[in-house]
């Protein structure tokens, strides 16, 4: 690989200000929404705003204000003035030193940020050099969409990944869209742990993982070594995080054989949008495999953690019990859950008897193996992540506008059918059973026939399921001591909280920027719409009546969640020995009771 010529070939300097301009524009709504900056309208002109800096430097720039307190910076307006002069607003790194005063980031922080914001614009100039047409990404098949993804929509540098270089960017990152084969290991089981759900015993996830002839390679090579093959447990690892995690810090369980290497399997995957999140692309029907990656992106290490791994088929146990059970959920909704059905968890011997060790060296050597999206859909269902209908072509073609042609159907007639398909198995979730999954663009998966949006699947338990602190029966009924012992419990407030920020203003915020500007849906009607959804839902269950008060999303307002400033000001850059939550900061008015009818 040439990464001298592949980074001469991309970094040009008409995509290198492109990217720029964009990111800059990103910077500041975000920035805004959390109010680290504030911006006055401009005398005499509409429309304009203006951020002042100290050292006489100022932000121009067109922008409207949108429901759920956001704002909509226009790309390409924003301006940078200072002493000498006024001039158009490429650099995202400029800004962040420009701001980083008023609003009180440190210099440690600002010097590390500065590092994600280029390694983000070093992503995106990869992106805008090639990619399939908003009508082509519909042909593709759902490992091959993730690959067309920008992103995070909100968070600034949301393509950081601190511990890449360039080198391992171009062989990992999902944007990249190169296939990527796996060792194996095999780890003592005084070692590992592996857990599953009822049926699925080692050696018979093994069977359906490896075809005969590697499982039988991979037995003589363990073999050789005059270990008992029984006596281990066999798990793929990361490539990046064999050379720089594995090896450096398992040496001594190399050395006396409680970690053997088996081999290279024969399969071959694609990453996902999470980058250690694998699809198996030869065999589709095998399962998605999430693999520790030690590299910082988006706010966190990104590794596994041991205890959450090991309670991961727990979790689908119990979520899928509640919707085998529920035949709103089945038979009507027909929710799809993308279930962690196995898990393995090789603890640091040294880091897990360290008091306060930080928390990525607890999370370094595992795997969870979920299930296969491609064996749930029948002939003729197709699915994409809720973020790819916010993605845009080369062209300027949202996916969001592709999916509506295709469907034949009027504007908010799709509309219509989307928040049918999203919101009522979420809502349902969290009134009866006081359980919320993260629907976020990522975790959530559109399920849609010729573009017609039918049903909904969600990924990604063992992160982000959390349950109800109330005494609910039903919650109760359907959860088992071992399973409340690691998910969250927390209070009414907080658990809508997955769906305002999660979905509503870090998803469905952007969706209607896009509606707005490509189905002539304007935001007020876009917004009604999604309040008309969560009210149907109401009447049709009137006896949740009192769990409607208890989790009241229309709320005029409630708390913003700042993911911003998680980095920022919260956290840093500093390790610290638990996983940080979400920074909160001021309140939004909720835009589903701002369109309620007088």
């Amino acid at each position: 690989m040439d990464t001298y010529a592949e980074a001469s070939a991309v970094l040009t300097g008409d995509r290198w200000d492109r990217t720029g301009r964009a990111l800059v524009a990103k910077m500041l709504a975000g920035f805004l929404y959390e109010e680290l900056l504030a911006a006055e309208p401009v005398a005499g002109d509409p429309g304009a705003w203006q951020v002042g800096l100290p050292g006489g430097v100022a932000y121009r720039f067109r922008a409207g204000r949108r429901l759920f307190d956001g704002w909509r910076v226009a790309e390409g307006s924003v301006r940078r003035r200072d002493q000498a002069g006024e001039e158009p607003a490429t650099d995202p790194g400029r800004l962040l030193l420009d701001l980083r005063e008023a609003a009180g980031v440190p210099a440690a922080t600002a010097a590390h940020l500065l590092k994600e914001l280029r390694a983000t614009q070093v992503a995106d100039c990869h992106l805008a050099a090639g990619g399939a047409s908003a009508a082509e990404l519909l042909e593709l098949g759902h490992p091959a969409i993730e690959g067309e993804m920008g992103g995070h929509p909100w968070i600034a540098p949301n393509k950081g990944r601190l511990g890449f270089g360039y080198g391992d960017y171009l062989r990992h990152a999902p944007e990249r869209r190169a296939r990527v084969r796996l060792h194996w290991l095999a780890a003592r089981t005084s070692l590992a742990s592996y857990q599953a759900v009822p049926g699925l015993p080692h050696d018979r996830l093994l069977a359906g993982e490896l075809d005969p002839a590697t499982f039988e390679a991979f037995t003589a090579t363990l073999a050789a070594t005059g270990a008992d093959p029984g006596g281990y447990r066999w798990f793929p690892v990361h490539d990046w995080q064999w050379e720089h995690v594995v090896v450096p810090l398992f040496a001594p369980a190399l050395a006396a054989g409680d970690l053997v290497v088996l081999g290279q399997g024969p399969d071959e995957y694609l990453p996902q949008q999470s980058i250690r999140t694998l699809t198996n692309v030869s065999a589709p029907r095998r399962h998605h495999l999430k693999l520790p990656l030690s590299i910082l992106n988006t706010l966190v290490w990104r590794g596994l953690p041991t205890e959450r791994t090991l309670a991961a088929p727990r979790v689908t146990e119990f979520l899928g019990g509640i919707v085998a059970g529920d035949p709103f959920l089945g038979a009507d909704r027909r929710l799809v859950l993308l279930g962690e059905v196995a898990s393995l968890a090789v603890p640091h011997p040294d880091y897990e008897t360290l008091p306060g060790a930080p928390y990525q060296y607890r999370e370094l050597l595992g795997c969870i193996w979920r299930e296969s999206l491609h064996g749930k859909l029948p002939a003729g269902e197709r699915a994409m992540t809720m973020a790819a209908l916010l993605h845009r072509d080369h062209q300027g073609t949202p996916v969001l506008a592709a999916l509506v042609e295709r469907s034949g159907l009027a504007a908010e007639a799709w509309l219509a059918e989307l928040f049918e398909a999203v919101l009522p198995p979420l809502l349902h979730m969290l009134y009866r059973y006081g359980t919320v999954f993260s629907p976020h663009g990522e975790n959530a998966i559109l399920v849609h026939r010729d573009g017609v949006p039918t049903r909904l699947a969600v990924k990604d338990f063992v992160d982000d399921v959390n349950v109800s602190d109330q005494p609910l029966p039903e919650l109760r009924a359907a959860l088992t001591p071992d399973v409340a012992e690691v998910l969250l419990a927390e209070p009414p407030d907080w658990l809508c909280q997955f769906l305002w920020a999660g979905l509503f203003v870090g998803h469905l915020r952007h969706l209607a920027d896009l509606a707005e500007d490509h189905l002539g849906v304007g935001e007020r009607r876009f917004w009604t719409m999604a309040r008309a959804a969560v009210l149907g839902y109401q009447d049709r269950f009137p006896e949740l009546a009192d769990r409607f008060k208890t989790f009241d999303l229309l709320t005029p307002r409630f708390a913003k969640i700042c993911l911003n400033r998680n980095r920022l000001l919260a956290d840093g850059y500093a390790d610290r020995p638990e996983r940080p939550h979400a920074a909160s900061f001021g309140t939004v008015r909720n835009a589903l009771d701002e369109v309620a009818e007088p």
